[in-house]
């Protein structure tokens, strides 16, 4: 009785062996069928292609159609090219036009009466007249020379063309003409306007009028200044 139960439990275990066994093989064979039309791919995981342009397959199996795709791996989306944004222009910036300088020459002749070193009212008016011509005007000096007719000595003439200068001289300064910038000299009678022919009468009015050029102060500048 035990031997015949011994022997039935044998034959069913190994019915079921066989029955796992068959089922192990088939699941074998199932997977390597797969594997059999896989493609061949390279280490990337990409399809090796022929020069033709066909995939190559593993060679297990049957080979699929010549014209079938090859299931590749799809490449990983490319980012999209942002341009940098452009750089704004550059200010420009005009350059201040440079400053226009001239030069420029200004004189003036202020007359005086015979024997006397006052201005005359005339002498003040050019002499303001030539206060305001030269402003702005950037010199390095201003020069005034006095002067005196041939009528009486000579040193009295000298002194005489000296006084005159230096009344020119002051006027100037009250006007804001700067000390520093007027340079006077006084000439005397060697130097007169008149020539030496002319102005022969005695001393007369005649004489006096004649010799009127003579009795005077000159004043000259130069520089430079802005044009406006």
């Amino acid at each position: 009785m035990r031997n015949a139960f011994n022997t039935k439990h044998t034959a069913l275990a190994v019915a079921c062996a066989l029955a796992l066994g068959v089922f192990s093989v088939t699941v074998h064979a199932q997977a390597r069928d797969a594997n059999e039309t896989a493609l061949l791919v390279n280490s990337q995981g990409w399809p090796v292609m022929s020069g033709s342009g066909l995939c190559w397959h593993t060679g297990y199996g049957p080979a699929p159609a010549w014209n079938a795709n090859c299931h590749a791996p799809v490449p990983a989306p490319i980012a999209a090219y942002v341009a940098p944004a452009p750089r704004p222009a550059p200010v420009v910036v005009a350059a201040a036009p440079l400053p226009v300088y001239e030069k420029v020459a200004f004189d003036a002749n202020v007359l005086f009466d015979s024997g006397k070193s006052d201005l005359r009212p005339l002498g003040r008016d050019k002499l303001d007249q030539f206060v305001q011509d030269i402003q702005g005007l950037e010199s390095r000096s201003m020069f005034a020379i006095g002067y005196a007719d041939r009528m009486g000595t000579e040193a009295d003439n000298q002194v005489l063309s000296r006084d005159r200068v230096e009344t020119v001289k002051n006027y100037l300064i009250g006007k804001g003409i700067a000390l520093d910038r007027i340079q006077t000299s006084a000439k005397g009678e060697t130097q007169p306007t008149t020539y030496p022919g002319e102005c022969k009468d005695a001393n007369n009015a005649t004489n006096v009028a004649c010799m009127q050029p003579d009795r005077h102060v000159f004043i000259e500048v130069s520089g430079t200044r802005l044009v406006q």
